[in-house]
């Protein structure tokens, strides 16, 4: 996931400085006894793709694509991590989100050749649609006189 405290490593060229990362710590819902109520556990991650110079435009392009309803309206990315009971193991959470979601939209997506059917295959479908019309004609009341 990441080398020490001081970048999120995506592959060995994509490294983003946790200095583009915004933290915010506040309190989890849901289950964990008293300590949900005294313990900030929760962590948001607030990261600004289009902005960032770790990524190229390209890239970040795809990412907001990818990201969807995640994105807010300023362009920053929100990932909120609340599984776990203390905020390094979610804080370690929304990370690996963020590198999952990034690693995703490194893969570029190929180009889709143009291509016409066949002489062959154009004339199995004319014979189909053929046979098809003769089978349904078949079927039908003959036609009074």
């Amino acid at each position: 996931m990441s080398s020490g405290p001081e970048e999120l490593v995506i592959t060995n060229k994509v490294r983003i400085p946790f200095a583009e990362f915004e933290f915010m710590a506040s309190r989890s819902g849901g289950p964990g006894g008293q300590n949900v109520n005294k313990v900030n556990s929760r962590i948001q991650l607030r990261w600004n793709p289009t902005a960032s110079p770790s990524i190229d435009p390209d890239v970040a392009e795809r990412f907001v694509k990818l990201a969807g309803k995640r994105m807010t309206k300023e362009g920053a990315i929100l990932i909120t991590g609340q599984e776990h009971r203390d905020a390094p193991k979610n804080k370690a959470d929304c990370l690996e989100r963020l590198a999952e979601l990034l690693r995703a939209a490194l893969v570029r997506p190929r180009v889709r050749k143009a291509t016409k059917p066949s002489r062959g295959a154009k004339e199995r479908r004319l014979k189909e649609k053929r046979f098809r019309s003769e089978t349904k004609q078949g079927r039908q009341r003959p036609a009074s006189e």
